[in-house]
């Protein structure tokens, strides 16, 4: 089999996705497209020895329709021989676009390929395009299907994380993101967004807070109580029936902020990077996907984590850095203690508590940003991982070659 280099990467600052973010009145194919072209000009690539743009979009409807990665491509000026589709896998829809791409390399079938995502948030709400397993009461029943918000209450109801726990995991995340922007430690992957006429709109991510503190969370009602009082909690407990009640304690502070974004990765075999004169930064090492119990709904890290492990013939210990997305505080804080990892080894640069969660590109930034720190800290081996709606976990395994 052959095998799949990471090359490139690229993406946008996250603006908050609001009417007032810095990004929202940038359209989401500009967006993508800023990306695309940025990859191309770095690394003076010849695009028509690229095959296929590859982007995940969660809600793929009005703006972000109509297979935004092959208009993306188009208005980038790639070559018109370069294909591009848009899928969706809710959360980890980037990362899912990335092991895709992989996968294409290591058969042989592809050579080069941009993988990635967007999200304009702002302009595109979360949810606006419905869907059965939300929307039919009879399948939100017979599966028992919660907001997630009321799922990683529920994780943090089953495994014992108080209000205090998870805002003191929340804290830190802003610590982090504020000290490895102050060190620019993103510089590498994140590239300005511009306007029409070159005036910069957003030269770094938006969320942080700085001085964003536990004590500080602390005032924060919990986000997910009353919908739970409104027959929801109830809904979940007939799975769970061993609680009483669940113990809501996640709000806004302590989980993923909604906003914009857009990220590319260029992948390709050997023999793309010999062609082109490129050196490869990571490869990609191993990848997994699975369903997870759709309730509870954001464990499915675990399971996904345990299987790409296996896959690769390696054990938690061999992997020198995490990124777990901050989709909830209780999912990385359940992580940790499932795999016994150091709060050091994970999301140390912070995360979507403090950075933002773009839905079609968080899995690519995520992993763009595990990619720059294997290289800044010298390190090997780094673990990706998401938790997925409707009950699913991704995980991929990269290894730093340069």
């Amino acid at each position: 089999m052959a095998e799949a280099f990471i090359y490139d990467a690229v993406r946008t600052p996250r603006g908050r996705g609001k009417s007032d973010g810095s990004l929202h009145d940038i359209q989401p194919i500009t967006l993508l497209t800023s990306v695309l072209s940025k990859l191309r000009d770095r690394n003076q690539l010849d695009t028509s020895l690229v095959d296929d743009v590859i982007m995940g979009c969660v809600t793929p409807i009005g703006e972000q329709g109509a297979d935004i990665a092959r208009t993306a491509a188009l208005e980038a000026g790639y070559a018109e021989t370069v294909a591009g589709v848009q899928l969706n896998r809710f959360c980890s829809s980037g990362l899912e676009a990335i092991n895709m791409a992989g996968a294409y390399v290591m058969s042989g079938q592809v050579d080069a390929i941009v993988a990635g995502g967007v999200e304009s948030m702002s302009r595109v709400p979360m949810g606006s395009d419905g869907g059965a397993i939300f929307m039919n009461p009879q399948i939100v029943a017979r599966h028992n299907i919660v907001p997630q918000g009321i799922s990683a209450d529920l994780i943090a109801t089953k495994y014992g994380y108080s209000r205090n726990d998870v805002d003191a995991f929340a804290a830190e995340s802003y610590r982090r993101a504020e000290a490895a922007q102050a060190d620019n430690r993103f510089h590498k992957t994140l590239v300005p967004m511009k306007d029409d006429i070159g005036i910069t709109v957003l030269d770094r991510d938006e969320g942080v807070r700085p001085g964003t503190t536990a004590e500080s969370l602390g005032k924060l009602k919990p986000a997910f109580e009353m919908m739970g009082q409104m027959g929801l909690d109830a809904l979940a407990l007939l799975k769970y029936a061993s609680f009483d009640k669940i113990n809501h304690v996640h709000h806004a502070g302590n989980s993923s902020q909604i906003v914009d974004g857009a990220a590319g990765v260029l992948i390709g075999s050997k023999e793309f990077g010999e062609k082109t004169g490129l050196k490869p930064r990571a490869r990609i090492k191993a990848f997994a996907i699975v369903g997870s119990e759709p309730t509870i709904m954001l464990t499915g890290p675990i399971p996904a984590t345990h299987k790409v492990l296996k896959r690769a013939g390696m054990s938690v210990k061999d992997i020198d850095l995490f990124e777990v997305n901050e989709a909830f505080a209780a999912v990385p804080m359940l992580f940790m203690d499932e795999f016994g990892v150091d709060h050091g080894q994970l999301n140390v640069n912070g995360g979507s508590i403090a950075l933002g969660h773009p839905l079609g590109a968080t899995g690519a930034i995520i992993s763009a940003t595990l990619i720059d720190e294997l290289e800044r800290s010298g390190k090997q081996f780094g673990l990706s991982t998401l938790c997925i709606g409707g009950g699913m976990g991704i995980a991929t395994i990269f290894e730093r070659v340069n």
